[in-house]
């Protein structure tokens, strides 16, 4: 497994995949929260620490996957991370998972910020707006 900026490449294992070999479908969460925690450390961010560092806390308010295509035991993919929206107060990443440039599955994680001591609504800190509008657009004309 490797991270460059804000994709991850890995290749899937037995653990990976059902009875027959495919990648399991919940098997797509773990790795878009891995590429997400790895790209927000790449960026000086620790999920875990988000409240110390920029006075909010960031809780996930929805997800959801599209399998475009069968992956299998040893293939390699890769999880692009990208901006789908940026709002004031929340936030939607996609995961573009690809293997040779091939669309595979596609994700998507949608956070709010909120105030660490009530979880009201808190706006999105500007470092924080400053790091996701660097992420790439999509790739991929789809809907998740």
């Amino acid at each position: 497994m490797s991270v460059i900026g804000s994709k991850l490449d890995f290749q899937l294992a037995y653990g990976d995949c059902d009875a027959v070999g495919i990648a399991y479908f919940a098997i797509y969460y773990r790795w878009m929260e891995r590429a997400y925690s790895s790209w927000l450390f790449g960026q000086g961010i620790r999920s875990g620490e988000m409240q110390d560092e920029l006075g909010v806390v960031t809780v996930g308010i929805s997800s959801g996957a599209r399998y475009h295509s069968t992956a299998k035991v040893f293939d390699h993919l890769s999880c692009q991370v990208v901006l789908d929206r940026l709002g004031t107060t929340s936030y939607r990443v996609g995961y573009e998972f690809t293997r040779d440039g091939e669309l595979v599955t596609r994700g998507q994680m949608s956070y709010a910020c909120r105030n660490a001591g009530d979880f009201t609504k808190a706006p999105l800190p500007e470092r924080l707006h400053g790091i996701l509008g660097g992420l790439p657009a999509p790739s991929f004309d789809t809907e998740v």
